[in-house]
């Protein structure tokens, strides 16, 4: 048991320690807007380093740190037998997840083949065959579960943004996420934003500055709490961003005065908004958060403002249908 325990930390630091490699600064120019696109490494070398992480922690879900031995229903058939199968969509999405799915499938054989039928950040047809895999059977059963809970969890995210990008077409607006994510797959959460077409938010608490309600009243008020963070050396360096919330025209105004760069405008209503656009006058990056629903996103878009943040893009997902079936070889 001791010896178990000690694996299992030392898989979830080695799991942890690739995620946080992931998350990088860059030289980058001045502007905020700039600073903020491109913030998060995503390169296909980031991405299968943390795929490989995730899927290590699903995987000890299932079988323990006995990759061979670990499934008892898979352990039922013969070891030499090969077989092919098929991941097909049973509704139509935006594919997200290729490589969560080939990290499953290969932490248990190796030599699997995959062909892949859509591409990532593709839409699926309903009923279409997305993945054809040929392989070693056992490990195919045991990867089956991990590799579409990836699949359905970051389709669904991908399409649900795609939704709500294809609403703001042709608005300054854009997309954003939250930190309003599944404990642990955060990372995976926000590529699959980005793989709809919406934008990333702060990663966590570390890479930006984020003054809501509570901090402007703990700190003293919002030409206070801002100019603590002037205050701190090289806060402006080592945040992507340093935003304030504010819940009324009065509040945006303060900000404003005091230098603020970014502002969250916090459960507005449509005239407020659009008065906040015309005090602004360019001034500041403007957000829009709280109440946001399918409804009235275009309206909320067209106020003018640069971008719409979203909890529910990531909180509240119904996963995407996808099934593997197998034919033996």
């Amino acid at each position: 048991m001791a010896i178990a325990l000690v694996r299992a930390g030392q898989a979830v630091a080695g799991c942890l320690c690739a995620a946080l490699d992931l998350y990088r600064s860059r030289p980058l120019p001045a502007g905020y807007a700039r600073r903020m696109s491109g913030f998060f490494d995503f390169s296909p070398e980031a991405l299968a380093r943390l795929a490989k992480a995730d899927v290590a922690r699903a995987l000890a879900e299932d079988v323990g740190d006995d990759l061979a031995r670990g499934d008892l229903t898979a352990g039922l058939v013969d070891v030499t037998r090969q077989a092919r199968a098929t991941i097909l969509a049973r509704e139509s999405a935006v594919l997200c997840g290729r490589p969560w799915v080939e990290a499953a499938v290969h932490a248990l054989d190796p030599q699997a083949r995959l062909a892949w039928q859509v591409g990532e950040g593709e839409r699926c047809a309903k009923d279409q065959i997305v993945l054809e895999i040929q392989g070693s059977a056992r490990a195919l059963l045991t990867a089956e579960r991990t590799a579409l809970n990836f699949l359905q969890l970051l389709s669904a995210v991908a399409t649900k943004t795609a939704t709500y990008a294809e609403v703001v077409r042709g608005t300054r607006a854009r997309i954003v996420d939250t930190r309003k994510t599944l404990p642990g797959l955060r990372l995976a959460q926000k590529y699959a934003v980005r793989t709809g077409g919406g934008s990333n938010h702060r990663i966590g608490l570390y890479d930006a500055v984020l003054i809501k309600e509570n901090h402007i009243a703990a700190a003293g008020g919002v030409r206070a709490v801002l100019a603590a963070a002037a205050a701190v050396p090289g806060l402006s360096e080592r945040a992507s961003f340093i935003e304030i919330e504010v819940e009324t025209l009065a509040q945006l105004q303060e900000a404003l005065d005091a230098g603020a760069k970014m502002v969250l405008l916090d459960n507005m209503d449509l005239p407020t908004l659009r008065e906040a656009v015309r005090i602004n006058a360019g001034r500041a990056i403007l957000e829009i958060s709280g109440g946001v629903t399918l409804a009235r996103l275009r309206d909320l878009a067209e106020t003018g403002v640069d971008r719409i943040s979203i909890g529910t893009l990531t909180k509240d997902v119904q996963a995407t249908d996808f099934s593997m079936r197998f034919k033996e070889l």
